[in-house]
């Protein structure tokens, strides 16, 4: 194929890949495209993620989903009914296990053999390349929810290609977001033309009638992410995926702290997204936003993480987002039970029962609203300007350049000079722009920011408030300050 360039795959294109790929693992046999067109037409309506998520976008209604995976079929099952029919679940989850993530597939049926053997899990999600078409469909048969791939796959084809001829029709992940805070030295070259191949899949099975719903991963670090950094990155994988024939998105949101800017910021993502769809050709793909209870830290007493829940919760009902991904009172301290698992979506419930009817109509989130527009118009303007027009090539020169720069991402291709830290209020604002192409507005709005809150805590602004920032949360406070 020729020099990356944001271009829609052939079929022939497609093809020739996907010989190799499929030898990459025994279970890729297994996976005919025809045969997986009829399974997902045959689909139950209400089994279709799709069309869950299209519906509550339309009543104006909030969906709750956890995270959850365990190696064996049997057990997954059983834990997926429990958090359906005790925790109320509306969406399903399948989150895939390290050792796929990493493509290690020799690895994770070691694991498999282990847990059966051991009756414990000995793997820290589900193996589905290893169980294959067949044991995907196990899920799929067994329960009355849609069900959604959750993993954190630099290369996902493979396992895209067995989770679609399995029948989930949902799936989360992109060439950025599953790139540069997950991996060292994966070139983003490789991630985006790899997930261009699992849009292509996608649009081919959206173009045989079987809708599958996208997810670009919207937390990306989960530390201090300023909400234009990651409205930036979800719009760039939203356009190319759209490219490929993808019709159904999903763009996410992980929650900041601070009320004003999270609701603020879930609903300029919406709009924002719809915007540049449109203004690039692909008006016809459906918008929906997802909000990402809080990322990091999390207090090691169950009663304070119960508080920290209940907060990301607020933030999804009013903010009108579709749904919420949840956290459990047991975040701080390993792998929940799934009775905290569930304990921690009726919490969501509730927080939702109560105030998804409300809304937040202030000059200060009508504020916030302009100043994120204003700051992802910035850098994504740019990165179209650097790709001449095309926005995988210009994506790829301002990761590089800084001009998008994601905080404390652990790639070797992130330029890393942008600082966040949050402001007075506890919203994250830049205490270092790097190479971030604001305004000179901007910049002194984000320099004057700072400088408030410096002068109210009694210190200079320094490094020293990122550092305090990043470990509030998990010690009580929002804003890290001074003892």
């Amino acid at each position: 194929m020729d020099d990356l360039q944001n271009k829609k795959w052939t079929r022939d294109e497609l093809e020739q890949v996907r010989q190799e790929v499929m030898t990459q693992w025994p279970t890729g046999k297994d996976v005919n495209l025809e045969e997986a067109f009829s399974y997902h037409r045959a689909l139950p309506a209400h089994k279709v993620f799709s069309h869950k998520l299209n519906k509550a976008h339309q009543e104006g209604k909030t969906l709750i989903q956890p995270r959850a995976g365990v190696p064996l079929i049997a057990e997954m099952i059983e834990l997926l009914t429990f958090l359906q029919d005790t925790g109320e679940a509306d969406l399903l989850p399948t989150t895939i296990d390290s050792y796929t993530r990493q493509n290690r597939y020799q690895e994770a049926e070691v694991g498999i053999t282990e847990s059966a053997r051991t009756q414990k899990a000995m793997l820290n999600g589900f193996p589905a390349v290893n169980h294959g078409v067949a044991g995907c469909r196990q899920l799929i048969d067994a329960l009355d929810t849609p069900l959604q791939i959750r993993h954190g796959t630099p290369d996902a084809r493979l396992l895209t290609e067995i989770a679609y001829a399995g029948g989930y029709t949902s799936y989360e992940g992109g060439g950025i977001s599953y790139n540069i805070p997950y991996a060292k030295n994966v070139s983003l070259e490789t991630t985006i033309r790899d997930w261009q191949y699992v849009d292509r899949l996608t649009g081919l099975y959206e173009e045989a009638g079987c809708p599958i719903n996208r997810e670009p991963y919207g937390p990306l670090t989960g530390t201090l992410v300023p909400p234009f950094i990651s409205h930036s990155v979800a719009i760039i994988e939203s356009l190319l995926a759209a490219e490929q024939g993808v019709k159904n998105i999903t763009v996410g949101y992980g929650q900041c702290g601070n009320l004003v800017q999270d609701v603020a910021a879930v609903q300029v993502l919406q709009s924002l997204t719809e915007e540049y769809l449109r203004k690039y050709g692909y008006g016809d793909v459906h918008v929906t936003t997802v909000l990402h209870q809080w990322m990091g830290g999390f207090p090691q007493k169950e009663s304070q993480a119960y508080a920290v829940i209940s907060w990301g919760s607020a933030v999804a009902a009013l903010s009108h987002a579709t749904k919420v991904i949840v956290k459990t009172p047991h975040e701080a301290v390993g792998v929940p039970t799934k009775e905290a698992n569930a304990d921690g979506m009726l919490c969501t419930r509730q927080m939702i029962n109560m105030l998804g009817e409300q809304s937040l109509n202030t000059y200060s989130l009508k504020d916030e609203k302009v100043i994120i527009a204003s700051e992802t118009r910035c850098v994504l303007d740019r990165c179209f300007e650097l790709g001449e027009g095309d926005i995988a090539k210009g994506a790829i020169h301002a990761i590089r350049s800084g001009v998008l720069d994601i905080p404390f991402a652990p790639s070797r291709y992130n330029a890393g000079k942008m600082l966040p830290a949050r402001d007075n209020d506890g919203a994250i604002r830049l205490f270092h722009t790097g190479n971030i192409p604001l305004t000179p507005e901007l910049i002194d709005f984000h320099r004057e920011k700072m400088e408030e809150r410096a002068k109210y805590e009694n210190r200079k602004a320094s490094f020293q408030m990122v550092i305090d920032d990043v470990y509030a949360i998990s010690k009580g406070r929002l804003v890290g300050r001074p003892k």
